[in-house]
């Protein structure tokens, strides 16, 4: 399967490939490159834990889960708004 690169370094990911990531417009896809030197492709977050050699660990997901208060939205929303 080939495709072209625009000028903007855009690239067309062949329906095939689509089809067996299961990607939908909108979705995210991350790339990176194995030890072998081939580009890998990946649905982001389809592979939990996984990592793409190259690509950065999301912060916000290094995160979530973590937190041990358990808020009411009530309370929260108080504590962000302040006394009033």
């Amino acid at each position: 399967m080939a495709t072209t690169m625009t000028v903007k370094g855009q690239v067309t990911i062949p329906k095939k490939v689509r089809d067996a990531l299961h990607l939908a417009p909108g979705d995210r896809v991350e790339f990176g490159v194995n030890p072998q030197g081939q580009v890998v492709v990946h649905k982001a977050g389809a592979r939990p834990g996984a990592r793409v050699q190259g690509a950065k660990r999301d912060r916000f997901e290094a995160a979530r889960g973590k937190a041990q208060v358990k808020w009411r939205t009530d309370e929260l929303m108080a504590l962000l708004r302040g006394a009033d």
